[in-house]
């Protein structure tokens, strides 16, 4: 008796000991990655790249509640000494909508208009995005160890460091996309064991069973509204994450005695889950412009004040013409706010002004064109410049080519585990991919940039994860193959990290000779 009591207290100890490890791992990849992205944050003082524009809106939100007119020379004023911060009361036309500003100014209210205030916030979502993702990848792959490896890949992928280091949208967008998608995962298997009591109770559970209301789900509506009031091409990862739920309604009413499991999802969850994912995330778009509404000096904010109530010419979204329609009954603000929109969505899909980073699509997975964030040749005998041809000192958006590399192979074998082996895993993974990548390739004219990728990047690293997963071998298979296995995995992840720390100069503008710039331009086309 004494025995049998020892050995359930050993086992529950057990199950403490690995209880806690599922937290102490994914926050110890977290911590890492955050004293990575932390460390010397202000570093350069200098607006980076695209940080010309969203860092003053953000401020220009704080102070006025819309995007006021900054002048030509705001940038030198702003970073002198004494500081001149020259904002205007006249609107400005901004392409984007406000909230991922909203985000960068809640560290510009704690620490000013400088280089830390306008990237403190998002460093600290690119670091919690990395505990997102050890957790999702635990709940994905039922692995402690494999959601740390998933987070630690993310923890050291160049792109993510440099979009989590910079005040721009990508990344706050990226944050919001990732927290949605472990929201339906939580969703999808809290609806299972909701199917599966509802089974074991006796009857088709598949076809009679209503769900009710479903928190998750509705989080995820609410994170992906977010995403898409930072920047537009949220809405496409909207649609496919909706669709993903209802296929996972679907199979999981199936997987209860559903008899008629499509006919069941259509009548039971097509409608609570466009209420849920679409309804709220236009109730939380239309409330991320509440500063725009709330006041009347932003950029066409009385554009209907005085019409006749009118429709636009076209929708915003889909290039028609359409019959003039009386809309008389709309508030005149938000006849204002479509009308703006009608103008974003001009300026949006016919922004072709060629850039020397541009680039397609197709070279996006290899990394075949970085965006070059921050230049500066630094003479020698400045700044610790001790080569006499000068160094150089560059914030280079550039994936750890490494893990990218290693992607393009995983995506084919998630693609093989969701067409010949119906992986729900992969096709969870593949539908993040779908939602985020593919439908770029529809703007093969317009002027796009490889770093919208770090809303990819999980997505990759999840790839990666489980291939290296399969790589360890199944359980019940002999020591030798999981050994083996382990040291195949082991160096992968080992030449990904020594390959971040190779290029870690170029993601933080360290000042090199530039003999070791060179070295490290591995292709004409990153010049």
């Amino acid at each position: 008796m004494a025995l049998a009591v020892e050995s359930r207290q050993a086992v529950v100890g057990v199950a403490v000991r690995r209880d806690r490890f599922r937290w102490w791992g994914p926050l110890g990849v977290a911590v890492f990655a955050g004293v990575l992205r932390l460390w010397d944050l202000p570093y350069p003082n200098a607006f980076v790249f695209d940080e010309t524009y969203y860092p003053k809106d953000a401020w220009s939100l704080l102070q006025q509640g819309y995007e006021g007119v900054w002048p030509d020379n705001a940038n030198q004023l702003i970073l002198g000494v004494p500081q001149v911060i020259p904002l205007s009361g006249a609107p400005a036309f901004v392409a984007h909508p406000p909230l991922g500003k909203w985000v960068i100014a809640v560290g510009e209210h704690f620490w000013g208009l400088h280089p830390f205030g306008w990237r403190i916030a998002v460093a600290v979502l690119g670091s919690v995005s990395v505990l997102m993702l050890a957790r999702i990848g635990r709940r994905l792959f039922r692995s402690t160890l494999l959601g740390c490896v998933a987070a630690l890949l993310m923890a050291v992928d160049g792109l993510q460091f440099v979009m989590s280091r910079v005040g721009l949208l990508d990344g706050i967008s990226a944050f919001f996309v990732l927290a949605a998608f472990g929201c339906l995962l939580i969703d999808r298997d809290r609806t299972r064991d909701l199917l599966r009591a509802a089974l074991a109770e006796g009857g088709r559970a598949g076809d009679e069973v209503r769900l009710g209301v479903r928190p998750w789900r509705l989080a995820a509506g609410v994170l992906l509204g977010a995403a898409c009031a930072v920047k537009w091409n949220g809405l496409q990862i909207l649609a496919v994450f909706t669709v993903l739920v209802l296929l996972w309604d679907q199979a999981g009413r199936r997987a209860a005695g559903a008899r008629r499991a499509w006919r069941s999802m259509l009548r039971r969850d097509l409608w609570p889950a466009a209420l849920s994912m679409v309804g709220s995330a236009l109730v939380v778009y239309v409330v991320a412009w509440s500063g725009w509404l709330a006041t009347t000096g932003g950029y066409g904010r009385q554009w209907a004040d005085g019409r006749a109530g009118l429709s636009p010419a076209r929708t915003p979204l889909v290039d028609v013409p359409l019959p003039q329609v009386s809309m008389s009954w709309v508030p005149a603000p938000l006849r204002s706010l479509w009308h703006y929109h009608a103008q974003m969505y001009d300026f949006n899909t016919g922004l072709s002004s060629p850039h020397s980073y541009q680039s397609n699509p197709w070279s996006w997975l290899v990394q075949g064109r970085p965006v070059s964030m921050y230049w500066e040749q630094v003479p020698d005998g400045q700044r610790g410049c001790t080569s006499a041809e000068g160094c150089a000192s560059q914030i280079l958006a550039l994936g750890t080519p490494f893990l990218w590399w290693t992607a393009c192979f995983a995506l084919a074998y998630v693609l093989y585990r969701w067409f010949f082996r119906r992986d729900w895993r992969s096709g969870a993974i593949l539908a993040g991919v779908a939602g985020t990548y593919l439908p770029w390739f529809q703007y093969q004219q317009r002027t796009i940039f490889s770093f919208y990728m770090v809303l990819l990047v999980p997505f990759l690293c999840l790839a990666v994860t489980q291939m290296l997963g399969a790589m360890l071998g199944p359980e019940g298979c002999p020591p030798s193959r999981r050994r083996w296995g382990a040291a195949g995995a082991g160096l992968i992840v080992l030449a990904i990290v020594g390959c971040f720390a190779y290029f870690h100069p170029l993601y933080t503008a360290e000042v090199i000779p530039m003999s070791e710039w060179r070295a490290r331009m591995w292709f004409t086309s990153w010049i």
